[in-house]
């Protein structure tokens, strides 16, 4: 199943997208008109996450035989991100192709700024500066996003006033369906119910500020100010091989990088399996995937500047499309120049 949260008439409603996602079921309204009354389940997304394998197949029956009258024009409807309030947002580095291309960057722009290129090239190669950094296959890293500043498509992303340098993301992520704790390997994906597409937003000179300081307590504001999530979520189910999908990023319709869900190191199954040695976790959790290899403007170097439209798009889910707007600015070119943002960096951005 595709499905979405959305509002129609006001109300926030869940449903499910079919004819190519051009028209959408309504659960609620459907069970209410085969069986006189819809169940809670269908209320919300936590709720019928919550409700378990039962009602996702009572879903799925509508979603094959809906009634006529359940069944309206996308067009009539306001995509709203499918999970509005995830139960928690965790994000890891499970690309290393990003920890490598972001390193790469940041050092040939350091050694394109030196007065001595050779020799800032032979500092940087001994101190291991454009390689992964030790310890990264040792155990998966992450932090804890907003749950509270959760957007969904086709809505616009305010650049907060206090950054000069924003960033989108290219990501994805599992959503988590049941509740378990000391998850094995082998019945890790049972945990997941569907997936979704990330934009992890970050506003990378406060993201640095902390990151690169003396207690480098996370990342901080630099990632508190928007996680974009959707267009829907993609049940289980229906990617029998999650891990060879095609991911593209565009911005204003011109493609500025790919990359495939192949180079993930570190598989959501892996996720559970960590995250649940002394902890539960609990359905409607998401799991994000870190940024894939080239997924962001630190890689590409072409900077976000306002009224950018990103697309991130991944393959068998669809297309996740917002529009940055930043009232405090004058004028539609970038509060810091992409240039100077890159030869400032003393570490590389992690995530």
């Amino acid at each position: 199943m595709r499905l979405i949260t959305y509002s129609r008439h006001g109300q926030e409603r869940v449903g499910t997208w079919i004819d190519n996602d051009r028209q959408v079921v309504d659960l609620a309204l459907a069970a209410q008109l085969i069986d006189g009354k819809p169940p809670a389940a269908f209320s919300s997304m936590q709720a019928l996450i919550d409700a378990g394998a039962e009602y996702w197949q009572r879903a799925k029956a509508l979603t094959d035989g809906p009634p006529e009258k359940a069944v309206f024009s996308t067009k009539e409807c306001t995509l709203l991100a499918p999970l509005p309030v995830p139960a928690s947002i965790r994000d890891f580095l499970c690309f290393p192709s990003h920890l490598v291309g972001a390193a790469r960057v940041v050092g040939e722009r350091k050694v394109k700024a030196a007065a001595d290129p050779e020799k800032m090239r032979s500092e940087l190669t001994a101190a291991g500066a454009f390689d992964i950094p030790k310890g990264y296959y040792d155990f998966p890293l992450y932090y804890i996003g907003n749950r509270a500043a959760v957007f969904g498509s086709d809505v616009d992303i305010t650049w907060p006033a206090y950054s000069s340098y924003i960033d989108y993301e290219l990501e994805w992520a599992a959503v988590i369906g049941k509740k378990g704790a000391q998850i094995s390997k082998e019945n890790a994906r049972s945990h997941i119910f569907g997936y979704t597409i990330f934009n992890d937003w970050s506003a990378r000179d406060e993201q640095m500020k902390v990151m690169g300081g003396v207690l480098n307590l996370g990342p901080g504001q630099g990632k508190d100010f928007a996680n974009g999530f959707g267009p829907c979520i993609v049940t289980a189910d229906e990617i029998p091989d999650p891990y060879n999908l095609s991911m593209k990023a565009r911005i204003n319709g011109v493609e500025v990088s790919s990359g495939s869900t192949s180079s993930m190191h570190y598989k959501f199954e892996d996720l559970i399996v960590y995250l649940t040695r002394g902890n539960s976790l609990l359905p409607g959790e998401l799991l994000g995937s870190g940024t894939v290899g080239g997924g962001c403007s630190i890689e590409t170097g072409r900077a976000v500047s306002p009224d950018d439209v990103i697309e991130l798009e991944v393959q068998g889910i669809g297309v996740l499309r917002n529009r940055v707007v930043a009232p405090h600015l004058q004028s539609k070119q970038s509060a810091g120049s992409s240039e100077e943002m890159f030869s400032n960096m003393s570490k590389v951005v992690r995530k």
